[in-house]
């Protein structure tokens, strides 16, 4: 079960920063409804959070529910998909993030799809970018969190 905590921990914490938020920013928001001591604790796995108190987390990041949860892994271990946010990594100038980008580009051509903010990648495309990249599905989920290119 440590394992599952863990993982929506680290999911939680990319929410938060990706808001834009610290963990006293929640707590001030929520009016110490989440406190930051606790709400690190869910972040870094040490404590379970309910389903109440996880969708009361979603109101106040003004997310969907089934977006608090992390993505599920295949049986391979590839991601099930993801999605990229364009503005972020077009700001970027790594060799990898504009790899991706080169990626994205091509993806978006071959479907015939308009890329707006967002683009989403299916479980074979992280499969074909992080080959590309010389990386495993889920280092690759990783370098996009690092990069803060990921969207949800």
């Amino acid at each position: 079960m440590t394992g599952i905590n863990e993982r929506l921990g680290e999911h939680l914490r990319r929410l938060r920063k990706q808001k834009g938020l610290s963990l006293l920013d929640v707590e001030a928001v929520s009016d110490k409804e989440f406190k930051a001591s606790v709400l690190g604790a869910y972040e870094r796995g040490e404590r379970a959070i309910s389903t109440a108190r996880l969708a009361r987390l979603a109101e106040l990041y003004r997310l969907p529910l089934q977006v608090m949860l992390p993505a599920e892994d295949t049986a391979d271990g590839a991601t099930a998909g993801l999605a990229i946010d364009l503005t972020r990594l077009e700001s970027q100038t790594s060799r990898e993030a504009l790899t991706i980008a080169r990626f994205v580009r091509m993806l978006a051509a071959q479907r015939k799809e308009h890329a707006g903010r967002v683009f989403r990648i299916r479980a074979d495309d992280v499969r074909a970018l992080a080959f590309a990249l010389d990386r495993s599905p889920s280092d690759l989920v990783k370098l996009l969190d690092d990069l803060d290119v990921r969207a949800y």
